[in-house]
């Protein structure tokens, strides 16, 4: 696989541009099943929610994810301002034997899971003087995107509809504008339904899509996961390989000149 197939995050390479979720499985075995069938490489873990060791006396995920074989991006999901949410980036660092890379949210309000921005970017600011690679999750404003960008943000990661709505793409020109000026690795989070919407974002341009809820709480967890892991890799191919033009009237599939029946 060559270097134009892979995504690169913070200097190391990845042949799978799907990043997935821990959260909503039925256990930590489905959890294992399912990370596995769909490729992903990088693995992202609710601090607050998941045991990766800060609990000796819970089920450890770490058991089931081998982080010799998955990034362990450790994230800030249920933080409501900068400060809880630079504490848990802290916290997540001491566990993992001082690993900086993290994905940092911070949320505006419990209903619709919205980010916050002031908070998201005074956490990027502080995270980011304490060497910590911050992938952030923002809004579809590529203004606050390039922001982010501009202090040091790794990776920007913008959401498509609200988290765990499932309703798709619902901001396609503004991701398109993001990816169109930035210069670090946009991923989408939030908001893929099916592997209709993972090949939408990738045929957008983008350089690769985050999800949890699409696959965790699908009918049958296993097989979305690897519904998803051919979706990205066709809508990656899709963009690369550059769409016909549309068109407001029909044109003949074969020439119309030089029939044999004439």
């Amino acid at each position: 696989m060559d270097d134009l197939t892979k995504l690169v995050i913070d200097g190391k390479s990845y042949n799978s541009r799907l990043l997935v979720g821990t959260g909503k499985y039925k256990d930590l075995s489905e959890t294992k099943e399912a990370i596995t069938a769909s490729g992903a490489e990088i693995v992202t873990v609710a601090i607050r929610r998941m045991n990766i060791g800060q609990d000796n006396k819970s089920p450890n995920l770490l058991d089931y994810i081998d982080p010799n074989k998955f990034t362990i991006l450790p994230n800030t999901a249920g933080c409501y301002n900068a400060k809880d949410a630079v504490r848990t980036c802290r916290i997540a660092a001491e566990i993992l034997n001082g690993e900086k890379l993290v994905k940092l949210e911070v949320l505006g309000d419990e209903k619709t899971l919205y980010p916050n921005v002031t908070e998201t970017l005074k956490a990027a600011e502080e995270l980011i003087k304490d060497d910590f690679k911050i992938m952030v999750y923002t809004t579809d404003d590529h203004l606050v995107a390039k922001e982010l960008e501009n202090i040091g943000c790794i990776s920007v990661m913008p959401l498509a509809s609200p988290i765990g709505s499932g309703l798709g793409i619902q901001n396609e020109y503004n991701i398109l504008t993001i990816v169109e000026n930035a210069s670090v690795p946009i991923i989408v989070d939030a908001g893929v339904g099916t592997a209709s919407d993972a090949s939408k974002v990738m045929e957008l341009g983008c350089d690769g899509v985050l999800m949890n809820t699409a696959i965790a709480c699908a009918k049958n967890p296993l097989l979305m996961a690897k519904a998803m892991r051919k979706a990205v890799e066709s809508g990656y191919e899709a963009f690369h390989a550059g769409r016909i033009p549309k068109k407001d009237h029909a044109l003949p599939s074969s020439p119309e000149e030089g029939n044999i029946c004439d």
